[in-house]
């Protein structure tokens, strides 16, 4: 009996590092259009949304940019009524309750962290209405140290229909995020590149 041949066994498109784990996503915009772009995992490349301020060195806080940076997934929240499938990965994944938000002030003590609502300081609402945190993975961008007015709420999440662009995210369908989550872990990093 002959083995196979290494080279035949990573033609399938998965390759050894989608078997093992993934320890790096590529994301660059799709060439013509800064707000779409092609997240790399492995060999394979998936469609994603990014912000509405195309891809940004210079992130602040409200321009809609997704940042130009090497950020590690840190862990993630999770719709169990919505999204059970998150709960086959490595990360540390929580549900996401009524009272769960996300302070977005730079002046406020809890700017860019998980905050219970409701809240005094303006916040984003994480069980939302349109579904896209159903699944939504923290990045480390600004997370430690933070720098007021460098940008919060940086997650990797699901996209709506037609990837409109995101308030500075990355975002992937369903089937997308279903397909990585087992592949990902906190030393997975996922790099925002032009």
């Amino acid at each position: 009996m002959t083995a196979s041949y290494p080279k035949n066994r990573a033609r399938n498109g998965a390759g050894r590092s989608l078997r093992t784990g993934l320890r790096t996503l590529v994301v660059r915009a799709r060439p013509g259009d800064g707000t779409k772009g092609l997240l790399q995992a492995g060999n394979l490349v998936f469609p994603c949304a990014l912000g509405r301020g195309g891809i940004s060195s210079n992130k602040r806080e409200g321009d809609g940019a997704t940042p130009l940076a090497a950020m590690r997934i840190l862990s993630g929240y999770f719709r169990n009524d919505q999204f059970a499938g998150a709960r086959r990965t490595r990360l540390v994944m929580m549900p996401i309750g009524p009272d769960l938000g996300w302070c977005e002030v730079p002046d406020d003590r809890n700017y860019n962290r998980p905050v219970r609502i409701p809240y005094g300081a303006s916040h984003e609402r994480m069980k939302r209405d349109d579904r896209l945190y159903d699944a939504c993975l923290v990045l480390d961008w600004n997370i430690a140290p933070r720098r007021r007015g460098r940008g919060s709420a940086i997650f990797f999440h699901l996209s709506r229909p037609g990837f409109t662009p995101t308030q500075g995210c990355v975002a992937v369908t369903a089937q997308t995020m279903a397909r990585l989550l087992p592949l990902l872990s906190n030393r997975t990093v996922m790099k925002v590149v032009r």
